[in-house]
């Protein structure tokens, strides 16, 4: 098998998690709502679902229309941070159990959750999705899908963030992340 074609075969499979995990989050959803969960910060989802799906069609547009030389070691590197960072937010889903959704939903008087990865970072699923955002591209050297998608994702978390800490604000503890 080619490096292009693993490459392809290894965006594929984040495809495909990203649709389990579509469905953990609808199901969640639902749950949060079903208790009184109010959603905040409608606005900028559809700009995530664009960016997180402009990511995959991206960077496999750059690796077959660039077909770039990939050193072994930065492939092999980059796709270790990327199943580091499928790993980190499967954690992160874990510790959240219904609470977790895509979306901003936040029941009133939930506790906040400050265990697993939440105890040691405020929002530990963006973590993972910044260093996945790098990393995947770049185990096959589509450094420009790296590079657009960090900045853009970079703006997109500031509101992200800040959306998040003014809807968690009112719960009965510190702060905790919703995705």
């Amino acid at each position: 098998m080619t490096s292009l074609a693993f490459f392809t075969v290894v965006v594929a499979l984040v495809a495909v998690e990203r649709l389990v995990e579509l469905v953990v989050s609808t199901r969640n959803a639902a749950w949060s709502r079903a208790h009184g969960g109010r959603e905040a910060g409608r606005g900028h989802y559809p700009v995530m679902v664009a960016l997180h799906t402009g990511l995959l069609v991206g960077m496999l547009l750059e690796a077959w229309l660039r077909r770039p030389a990939v050193p072994v070691v930065l492939a092999a590197t980059m796709l270790v941070l990327a199943a580091a960072s499928q790993v980190l937010r499967w954690w992160c889903i874990a510790t959240l159990g219904r609470q977790w959704n895509t979306r901003v939903i936040v029941v009133p008087g939930m506790p906040l959750v400050r265990s697993g990865p939440y105890r040691l970072l405020p929002h530990p699923n963006y973590v993972a999705v910044v260093v996945e955002g790098v990393a995947l591209p770049l185990v096959h050297a589509a450094w420009v899908t790296a590079a657009v998608f960090t900045l853009a994702n970079a703006v997109l978390l500031a509101v992200r963030i800040r959306v998040e800490d003014a809807a968690l604000a009112d719960l009965p503890t510190s702060r905790r992340e919703r995705v």
